[in-house]
């Protein structure tokens, strides 16, 4: 993420109008009244941009951000915002509601619309930014899911959370040739949130986006219990309430082979994990199991032909 911003750098009488230059340029246009005086504002802004995807990850001093009527008559690019709580507390007020946001929630805001941010502990936030067009959701449903926390009580927004937080954290995926792949899944991914906490879930305006994001969440869901041995595919399907067939139905359209990315994601793990500081201090059996591999023999096997060699081997190359 190239960086956008950092006063470490400029004299404290000019951060004021470089700090506003540069949200203006980066992210929206908003009235900024810093909290602290000027002498002891700190900010720094790290920018990026995956397709119409917009990304700013953010940390400054006490401020709050207002987007008034006479800015909002300016947006030429009507977008919808998310600002993603990392440390502290927020609140954000539009539509005539008021909404509080703690580490691990979001909420989203039209750039359409009068909003004020309030930062009383600083700003520690990833803002992620698309146009709504891109979203083709209708203004009712925009307009009632703004001003309101998506917290980890929704599995969707759950899952939403750490996916846009790990995006705008990775510097090297967004630098990658294949950056551009995640932008129909991120916008899909979105308006299944944006729906599910409408209530719209039982209507055709959400089946299309619950069903465009369910590899997603399965693979997200895979990973996440990649460690237990009892993984399968009945309990797969019935975390994600489809059948089995369904299960395997929907992986095959996305290229995957259930059983096969398992085994390659836990191999991948042991392969780091015995190559690391873990290789010294646990069995070669230990880790395996530690990855879903109950049998020794079984996981040697694996290992051996997916690498070409041991674990053991590949442990002792790596700990000389």
């Amino acid at each position: 993420m190239s960086p956008g911003l950092d006063t470490a750098f400029i004299p404290s009488q000019d951060r004021e109008e470089v700090i506003r230059q540069a949200v203006w340029d980066s992210v929206v246009v908003v009235d900024i009244d810093h909290h602290p005086p000027a002498g002891e504002i700190r900010a720094r802004m790290d920018v990026d941009s995956v397709g119409p995807l917009r990304v700013c990850s953010a940390r400054s001093t006490e401020v709050t951000l207002r987007r008034t009527e006479r800015l909002v008559r300016k947006d030429e690019e009507p977008s919808l915002f998310l600002s993603l709580q990392v440390t502290g507390t927020s609140m954000g007020a539009q539509n005539g509601r008021e909404c509080v946001v703690r580490p691990g929630e979001f909420a989203v805001f039209r750039s359409n619309a009068p909003y004020t941010l309030l930062f009383d502990e600083g700003v520690d936030h990833h803002f992620l930014r698309l146009p709504l067009t891109a979203l083709a959701l209708p203004d009712r449903l925009l307009r009632d899911t703004t001003t309101v926390t998506f917290s980890a009580e929704n599995p969707l927004a759950r899952l939403a959370y750490t996916y846009f937080s790990q995006l705008a954290d990775s510097d090297e995926f967004r630098r990658s040739p294949h950056a551009d792949a995640v932008v129909a899944p991120s916008i899909e991914l979105l308006r299944a949130v944006l729906i599910s906490q409408h209530g719209d879930m039982d209507t055709g305006l959400a089946k299309e986006p619950m069903e465009a994001t369910l590899a997603l969440r399965i693979r997200h869901y895979v990973r996440e219990h990649l460690a237990e041995p009892d993984l399968s595919a009945a309990r797969i399907a019935a975390a994600h309430d489809i059948s089995v067939r369904h299960l395997y139905a929907v992986l095959s359209r996305a290229g995957i082979s259930l059983g096969d990315w398992i085994r390659a994601r836990r191999l991948d793990g042991c392969k780091r994990e015995l190559a690391g500081p873990a290789g010294r201090s646990r069995t070669v059996a230990a880790i395996g199991r530690s990855w879903g591999f109950v049998n020794a023999t079984h996981f040697s096997r694996v290992f051996k032909d997916a690498y070409g060699m041991s674990p053991r081997a590949w442990r002792d190359l790596n700990h000389r």
